[in-house]
């Protein structure tokens, strides 16, 4: 029998739609994959899945019901680790605690829930770096900013942290590896691209050390006022704002 590889965005959303898809349709050997990773093979088919949030909703409520907040904590951060792969052991975790009915996230003696937890436990971990070794500098628009390059996509996980910690001045935490980042307006927080605007785009500055990038986020701060360029319209490829209320301080 073919297996069938349901092709997503890249969002939480497209994840949980794929899920949902699979057990509207049924479908016996589903395969969950980023398509801007997948690579076609042979004797397989392959399916575009548009993220939508309705069942993307109905999904996570599901999960949410039998798993309880340790096990949705457990579920999002390895997500966010964004190894190659995770999607299918999540879909195995998922399906186990739909057929039994009942909360596994425990069950440590299944090798897919073991990697779960151990993935979130190194996401838990890189989150807390991260909130304890971010350093700020001051630009002329009194807007602070800072470059990470973390080994997972924990921005989602510190915009809280930061928010509240520094809640009485803007600021701009930019993720180099993921491009993109959180702007804080002191009125609330917001994932943003920013346009540099580079004349001679060749891509080549993706490619620098973060030296390199302070440079140029100098040089860029010198020449515009950020808040007339920033881009805070929410970018498919990351988590959406409204599964951030899930996430609590503790570590899973």
């Amino acid at each position: 029998m073919e297996s069938t590889h349901l092709l997503y965005d890249g969002s939480f959303d497209g994840f949980l739609t794929c899920v949902f898809e699979i057990y509207e349709r049924k479908l016996n050997k589903p395969s969950i994959k980023k398509e801007s990773e997948f690579q076609s093979e042979f004797f397989s088919e392959k399916e575009v899945i548009i993220s939508d949030q309705k069942k993307a909703q109905r999904v996570w409520s599901g999960i949410e019901k039998l798993l309880k907040s340790k096990g949705i904590r457990i579920v999002y951060y390895t997500f966010l680790s964004e190894i190659i792969g995770i999607e299918d052991i999540l879909f195995k975790v998922i399906k186990l605690a739909f057929d039994t009915q009942r909360n596994i996230i425990s069950d440590y003696g299944n090798p897919h829930v073991l990697l779960l937890s151990k993935t979130a436990i190194k996401v838990g971990r890189e989150k807390h770096r991260m909130e304890a070794f971010v350093r700020f500098q001051q630009t002329k628009d009194n807007i602070y900013f800072a470059n990470i390059e973390p080994d997972f996509n924990v921005l989602p996980l510190i915009n809280n942290h930061f928010t509240r910690r520094y809640a009485d001045q803007k600021w701009i935490i930019y993720d180099l590896k993921r491009k993109y980042g959180l702007f804080y307006n002191l009125d609330k927080t917001e994932i943003i691209h920013i346009d540099f605007n580079i004349k001679n785009s060749k891509n080549d500055w993706f490619t620098l050390d973060e030296k390199a990038y302070e440079t140029l986020w100098k040089d860029y701060f010198e020449s515009t006022n950020i808040e007339e360029r920033v881009n805070t319209k929410l970018h498919v490829q990351h988590v959406p704002k409204r599964y951030w209320k899930y996430l609590s301080e503790k570590q899973p």
